[in-house]
């Protein structure tokens, strides 16, 4: 039988395994001009949350008793649609499910040979575009500048810094563990991190790790780590709001310092942004995020989770922070 999971309740605060259901369906038959997919790689991403409740977003919500969906890299294992073939991988926003069909119309073909296939939901797919471009486009970030990323340990966050360190800048890194801030320097070449768990003032923290003040903040948390960011923005800094990871699952919408006086004063521009603003760019992404990772400029990290059965799980570790880099599971 065909496993599918369906959006079961519309989750109050952090989602809960009873907020995903499970049923068995048969697997579909294939139609002239659609492929018959096969799940091999789920992305599980914060923003999903938000399609999760019944309110007006940039992407309509989920529906009760519907298929969940995500990026997905499946395989074709049954092809009536001469642009596709047996054993081709593609990309694509697709349901949970084990096997689905599709008519191929937004399906993009990935090679395992030029990269691994899970990087295509990350470091070279939505991931990498959403931190190149957010940082080029609205950021941008010149060289000498400083930069500080909230989320840094994630998927987008960690990608974000070492952009900035191949232009030329010095990287701040937030994340919840000494643990990932080591990482961040080890790996990613971070020139310092905060962990905002064990950090009492953050706004402190930051002007210490800062001394120049900060000229762009990539922000992917939004709360109270973002208000330390704030108080140490230069003038003329550019705040790039990604995501809010931070408020996600907040019942009641929280007041917090407010931003205009800072705003005013210090011309800084803060812009919120979704990767598809950028669609028109994004081949010229791929091209720089492939050659940069081609050259071992750009490094990535996975938490990969194995099972169909763990979808929702992984899902719900996001929001406690149990993943470094891109959280994707294995089916």
């Amino acid at each position: 039988m065909n496993k599918t999971i369906l959006l079961n309740n519309r989750p109050k605060g952090k989602p809960q395994e009873s907020d995903f259901k499970f049923i068995n369906e048969a697997t579909p038959e294939v139609k002239s001009g659609e492929v018959l997919l096969k799940t091999k790689y789920v992305s599980v991403d914060p923003y999903m949350r938000g399609r999760m409740s019944d309110a007006e977003s940039y992407v309509p919500p989920f529906q009760l008793n519907k298929p969940v969906e995500s990026g997905i890299i499946a395989e074709i294992v049954e092809s009536k649609n001469g642009s596709f073939s047996k054993g081709d991988f593609v990309s694509g926003m697709l349901d949970w499910k084990e096997y689905q069909t599709n008519d191929g119309k937004n399906l993009l073909k990935v090679d395992g040979e030029k990269a691994p296939l899970s990087a295509y939901l990350g470091v070279i797919g939505m991931t990498g575009l959403t931190a190149y471009h957010g940082l080029t486009e609205i950021g941008k970030l010149k060289e000498g500048e400083t930069i500080v990323v909230s989320g840094a340990a994630g998927a987008v966050g960690s990608i974000v810094g070492q952009i900035g360190k191949i232009l030329g800048c010095r990287v701040i890194g937030i994340a919840g563990t000494d643990e990932k801030g080591e990482m961040l320097k080890s790996k990613f070449g971070f020139d310092a991190t905060i962990n905002y768990k064990t950090t009492e003032d953050m706004t402190k923290a930051i002007a210490d790790a800062a001394p120049n003040g900060v000229d762009v903040y990539y922000d992917n948390v939004g709360g109270t780590i973002s208000d330390g960011v704030h108080a140490n923005i230069n003038s003329f800094g550019r705040i790039v709001v990604c995501g809010a990871i931070s408020l996600y699952n907040s019942t009641s919408m929280p007041t917090g310092p407010r931003v205009e006086p800072f705003l005013i004063k210090k011309s800084v521009l803060m812009q919120g942004f979704i990767v598809s603003n950028f669609a028109d760019k994004f081949s010229e992404g791929m091209d720089k995020l492939s050659q940069w990772l081609k050259a071992e400029k750009l490094d990535f990290s996975e938490t990969i989770v194995e099972g169909f059965d763990n979808i929702p799980n992984a899902f719900i570790n996001l929001f406690d922070g149990k993943n470094k880099g891109k959280m994707i599971v294995k089916v």
